[in-house]
């Protein structure tokens, strides 16, 4: 069953709840802190600024999270998964020009994916800076807070290997409490002013843009637009827990949210001459009575901890996407559970652990990271408006309900961006530097497989069934020595008969490889999680065998060891020749040995490609020899595995190379004779 069709449950709420709601849910650590340091500390600030800010957040929420969001995009999902992959991937057909939007906001959010969890739990951590316990003070100091922060998000990342259901069924009563607490907080501060209940008036979230008592202007929205970065993540995630857990718990998330927001209007208007001691002035821990100081750091910790893993598990679904895209190279992807939209990706984890840990070393404070915070994702938000526009349209919306609804997200999400763009000299540079580095990466590997697929022609296959005889006699030409007795290439054959001639080109021209039995073997991943299943096509012949594997997500791509038992099952009913083994430890063994070859391209300087399209085909092809090693894919770590350079030849070859033969000269007493 896939997840966007999984029924409402309770334990599907608290999942929900643990593993989607951790980057929003964060936002009231830093939001109101970012706002009160834009225009000049507590003391500057005003009762019209306050509730201006507080509409300003109600209402990006509203809009951005509620309708577009939780309303509008969560139905947008192909099978089950979300995010801005998934949504392209549903509009694809109607327009090349979408690739761009695609691969400029998946970019983006992936860049994000490494600032988010450096902010959160640095921000929650420097609520223990300079705290008392007793006569101790065990955080004295920002080096102590980068420390500790290191230290957590390394604890984060080495448990993503568990699955995100598991870690989510350990998050989800956590952040249950996280947000009951916000709600609590929010309700004890909003008691002592009912009056703050005006800020849900949108005419105040207007006014504030044009008022004096806001030093920043417009550029305010920078930090308003805090309170709604985990929306992206949201819509990522769906795969993970289903749409209907992620409707049926918002609301409740949402109203602690505003209640907390709420809470610290009152408190920063109750406290306008407020000095903190030493410390940078957070008013969402301020705003806790004393007497909960300790337990609200610690759970805002964990919840920190949790945000980041919104953003972990998002990354993990749309890099999986991605490659189904051929928007990035092949990647082993682990599944820990048996949901198919629960994924573990061992080196992106790598790399947005690594990510995360400079960012936190090079910024070193929440404020400087705050400052930069923001600016990718609103990126990815005008291009999810730009696909979501084009969905509606493959669902036969009405025109004009399609024009409303990309003006009136456009716009905010536009005026949002030029606010951020004062964040670049900030420390935004940062992110935007590496969504540029993934981006270019997406961008070579794309549009190299558009050139490539483009000058492919026939020649670039041939028909394996008319292959087949020279196979069979190479198998028992006894002028070649034996190279394996089964000679296995992973490779894919098309409508059952066509194979990349560069294979063929491996076992008859590089130098003849004579085998038992040639295996050309393709594996195909199924959306069940233990299926295991073969069909094989041997084209009349007893030495040529293509085998489909089917295997469920579950099962463990170790091709050695099916193809072990499907030779032995071919054997059996005579479908191939026996194998029998003079020399062996293990008694009646009937399989003989294996060589696997993995064929890898290398642009041949006869390729007829000039310009940009030679050197992107060329950069792609770096690009796959770089990234992880084919054998890991399917589990051939351990066994007798070649990996061959072929020539990859596009188009047809630059003109008619010929060299004219002459009559044979004494060139012994000529100077420079090699250059004549």
């Amino acid at each position: 069953m896939k997840q966007n069709k999984k029924r409402i449950s309770a334990a599907g709420l608290l999942i929900t709840i643990g593993i989607v709601y951790g980057d929003i849910g964060t936002s009231p650590l830093y939001v109101m802190k970012s706002i009160l340091a834009g225009n000049g500390g507590i003391a500057s600030v005003n009762r019209e600024l306050i509730l201006g800010s507080i509409s300003l957040i109600f209402w990006t929420v509203t809009l951005l999270t509620t309708v577009k969001y939780v309303l509008v995009a969560l139905n947008a999902t192909n099978r089950g998964e979300g995010g801005i992959f998934a949504l392209y991937a549903l509009v694809r057909k109607r327009a090349k020009w979408l690739v761009i939007p695609a691969l400029l906001g998946g970019a983006a959010l992936l860049a994000d994916g490494t600032l988010t969890p450096a902010v959160t739990v640095t921000t929650s951590i420097e609520g223990l800076k300079n705290m008392h316990f007793g006569a101790n003070v065990p955080v004295p100091n920002q080096g102590v807070v980068i420390m500790i922060t290191i230290i957590i998000l390394l604890l984060l990342f080495s448990i993503q290997m568990l699955g995100t259901s598991s870690i989510g069924k350990a998050f989800g009563p956590v952040m249950f409490i996280w947000f009951t607490f916000l709600g609590i907080i929010g309700l004890i501060n909003l008691r002592q002013d009912w009056s703050i209940l005006a800020a849900l008036n949108p005419i105040w979230a207007i006014k504030i843009l044009f008022s004096p008592a806001n030093k920043v202007g417009i550029f305010i929205l920078g930090s308003i637009f805090l309170a709604t970065t985990g929306a992206e993540a949201l819509y990522s995630d769906v795969g993970h827990v289903g749409k209907a857990n992620i409707r049926g718990s918002w609301p409740y998330v949402f109203i602690c949210l505003a209640l907390n927001y709420l809470g610290q209007g009152v408190w920063i208007l109750q406290n306008p001459h407020y000095q903190a001691n030493g410390t940078e002035l957070n008013p969402f821990f301020e705003a806790v009575p004393s007497s909960w100081r300790l337990f609200a750091i610690i759970l805002a910790t964990l919840a920190a901890i949790i945000a980041s893993q919104a953003l972990i598990t998002g990354s993990f679904t749309l890099v999986s996407e991605a490659i189904g895209l051929k928007f990035l190279p092949r990647m082993n992807i682990n599944y820990p559970t048996t949901e198919h939209g629960q994924i573990y990706i061992p080196a992106i984890n790598k790399m947005i652990c690594a990510g995360t840990i400079a960012v936190v070393i090079f910024f070193q404070t929440s404020q400087h990271m705050e400052a930069a915070y923001g600016l990718a994702i609103t990126v990815t938000m005008l291009m999810t408006t730009l696909l979501l526009f084009e969905y509606l349209g493959s669902k036969q919306q009405p025109l004009v309900l399609r024009l409303g609804f990309l003006l009136i997200f456009g716009f905010i999400e536009s005026m949002f961006l030029i606010s951020s763009l004062t964040k670049f000299m900030r420390g935004g540079y940062v992110t935007v530097l590496i969504a540029g580095l993934i981006g270019i990466v997406m961008f070579i590997w794309y549009f190299g497989n558009q050139v490539r697929d483009k000058h492919e022609g026939a020649h670039t296959y041939v028909r394996l069934d008319e292959c087949t005889d020279m196979l069979t006699d190479l198998s028992h030409d006894e002028d070649y020595p034996i190279y394996a007795t089964n000679l296995v290439y992973m490779a894919k054959v098309k409508y059952n008969k066509f194979i990349k001639r560069e294979v063929m080109y491996s076992i008859l021209d590089k130098r003849p490889k004579r085998a038992k039995a040639y295996w050309f073997v393709s594996v195909n991943i199924t959306n069940e999680p233990f299926t295991a299943k073969y069909a094989v096509n041997t084209y009349d012949t007893k030495n040529v065998i293509n085998v489909q594997l089917f295997l469920g997500f579950k099962k463990q791509t170790s091709v050695n060891i099916y193809l072990r038992q499907i030779v032995h099952d071919l054997i059996k009913d005579g479908t191939i020749e026996a194998q029998p083994q003079e020399y062996t430890t293990t008694p009646g063994r009937d399989v003989g040995d294996f060589s696997f070859v993995i064929i890898n391209d290398m642009v041949s300087p006869l390729t007829k490609l000039r310009g940009y399209e030679k050197w992107i085909v060329q950069a792609r092809v770096w690009l796959q020899n770089l990234s992880s090693n084919p054998a890991t894919w399917f589990g051939l770590e351990y066994t007798d595995t070649v990996i061959e350079k072929v020539p990859l030849i596009l188009g047809k070859p630059e003109g008619n190379l010929h060299i004219k033969r002459v009559a044979p000269k004494d060139y012994s007493n000529l100077k420079n004779a090699d250059n004549n």
